[in-house]
Parts: structure tokens; sequence; C-alpha cells
């Protein structure tokens, strides 16, 4: 749990303070790859989610939402919060949060279909409407899109401002036979997030982040 600690210290809470006359606090939301044997990667994220919760303080909000077959929908929100500057409400809304979070990897079902664009537009509208400081989406995935028949998805994200964090990017069983699928979709994804004006990483290599703190 403490290399899982130092990434998300690092990279989602550790420039906290807002330049002069903007504020200061934090939005994010993470996006859960349900799909096929990422299921199984469940309990991996909800230890993050934990973490982060952690270090949320209060103002700032936290989501986290399933990426299932239509993701631009506020039906795969699984929590959410914006927390309260008091101590007591703000724990009774942690603690709610991490159980609701709970629940879910116990009882998820592995999702048919992965529209990760979706996920994407469902953050951004709901970072938006929080209007923080600093934006953040993390998204625990394989980075394998896969839509369902008639669903459209070539459409312009607006990542200003935004920091997207992919996070725990396994290889599926094809990139073994040829790397560069894999490759691809790392690419393919950091193209179109810096393209929209967002800021993209991959974390996944957690022993050589854990040394920038």
């Amino acid at each position: 749990m403490n290399r899982i600690s130092a990434v998300l210290l690092f990279a989602v809470l550790g420039a906290c303070s807002g330049s002069s006359g903007m504020p200061g606090n934090n939005g994010v939301y993470m996006l859960l790859d349900t799909s096929g044997t990422y299921r199984e990667e469940l309990v991996k994220a909800e230890q993050i989610i934990r973490f982060t919760l952690s270090r949320l303080d209060a103002t700032d909000s936290f989501a986290v939402a399933r990426i299932d077959t239509g993701s631009f929908s506020e039906k795969d929100i699984v929590a959410k919060a914006t927390f309260d500057d008091r101590p007591s409400t703000m724990n009774r809304q942690k603690r709610v949060f991490a159980e609701q979070v709970s629940k879910f990897v116990v009882s998820a079902d592995s999702a048919p279909y992965t529209d990760i664009t979706g996920g994407l537009l469902q953050a951004v509208e709901y970072l938006n409407e929080k209007s923080p400081g600093h934006k953040t989406v993390l998204i625990f995935s394989d980075l394998k899109e896969d839509l369902q028949a008639g669903y459209v998805r070539d459409i312009e994200l607006e990542l200003e401002g935004v920091s997207v964090i992919a996070l725990n990017v396994t290889k599926l069983r094809s990139d073994n036979v040829d790397p560069r699928d894999y490759l691809g979709r790392l690419a393919t994804w950091q193209d179109r997030v810096e393209k929209s004006g967002g800021n993209w990483r991959v974390i996944n290599d957690l022993d050589t982040l854990e040394g920038l703190l």
C-alpha cells in the first residue's frame, strides 16, 4: 500500500497550492474498467480510492465511476462527494463513500464493452460543474476501448486544465504477441488528451516513482 500511496500523493495531490486568486481545492474523478479480467483488479483500485480519500480535504470533490457500455451517464457513478469543512461531517462523508465503493467492488458485474471516451466526457462534465482549482481524471484501465455497435465516440474532448493519469495499464495477452498494440494504445490516448488541452501521464512502475517524493 505504501507504493500506491506515494504515487497518488505525488501525482494527484502534490501541488495543491493555487495561484493568486484561484481556488486551491481538488477535483478528482476516477474511472474503473470492469471489462473482462480487469474486473479482478478492482481490489487494487479500492486501495487507491481509500488512500485518495485520506488525502482529500474540505471543499475537495471526488467521484468514482465504472466504465460501462455507455459511460456518458451519471448512472455509472459509484460514489461522489464534495467534502464539508466540518471535520465530523467530512469523516462521515468519507466513511459512506468508502462503504459504497466496497459494496461495488464485491458486487460489480463484468462489463461487455468499454466506453472510455464516454467516461472521460462524464468526468469533465462533473469536474467543470464543481470548478475546483485542480482537475484530475484517473483512469484505471488497460485503455482498450471497445464500443457497442451504434455508439459514436468520435468526439473532441475539452480537457484544458485537466490532468489525465492512466493507472495500472496492464498488457493484454495480444500485446505479448505484438507489443506495438500496447504502445499504440498509449500513444493514441496521449495524443488525444494533449490535443484536447489536457496533461497526460501513465503510472505503472510504482518503484521508480516512489523516490520522486
